[in-house]
């Protein structure tokens, strides 16, 4: 029987629970925080990213439910943490002196090309339309964006996410 599942060929005929093994092991302290408010279909776009990149963990604030279909199954292979609300997730990221870099294209926010990204980074993402919550955005200790030349105001959330998770992939883990 040949394995369809949507994962590299060095993990093709293993167990689930073997290539997570294998994952956890060579993962990247990178994490990300999504604020869900609507549903997002981006969401899921983020997370399958967030995979590709080595990330373990992935922090849902707000609804649990999330449309699942972009992840392509690559949910089932990291960690989801839920938190009902920003002082939730604030208290937990400062336990755990995480590093919250909001992506948000608001006024007073520093480009990514100026930013110095910790290892111990969390990206926090806003959904599509709405961007993050001012309740959100007071937890974060850094609000960065992404420079760009054209018309339009801003990228689409899945987009952006890919571009920072590559930027801190290549100031922190890709040497």
């Amino acid at each position: 029987m040949t394995d369809t599942r949507n994962v590299l060929d060095e993990f093709k005929g293993m167990e689930h629970d073997e290539i997570v093994q294998h994952l956890d092991e060579r993962g990247v302290s990178l994490e990300i925080a999504i604020e869900n408010t609507m549903r997002d279909f981006n969401m899921g776009s983020i997370v399958r990213t967030a995979n590709a990149f080595g990330v373990r963990r992935i922090n849902v604030i707000g609804r649990k439910q999330w449309n699942k279909r972009g992840a392509m199954k690559t949910d089932a292979y990291l960690t989801v943490a839920y938190y009902s609300t920003p002082a939730e997730f604030a208290a937990a990221m400062k336990e755990q002196r995480r590093v919250v870099y909001a992506l948000e294209n608001s006024k007073g926010s520093q480009s990514i090309l100026e930013t110095t990204f910790s290892p111990s980074a969390v990206l926090l993402f806003g959904q599509e339309g709405p961007g993050i919550s001012a309740e959100l955005l007071a937890v974060a200790d850094h609000v960065i964006c992404i420079d760009q030349l054209g018309s339009t105001r801003s990228l689409n959330v899945a987009a952006a996410a890919a571009i920072a998770m590559y930027e801190w992939s290549r100031q922190v883990a890709l040497h």
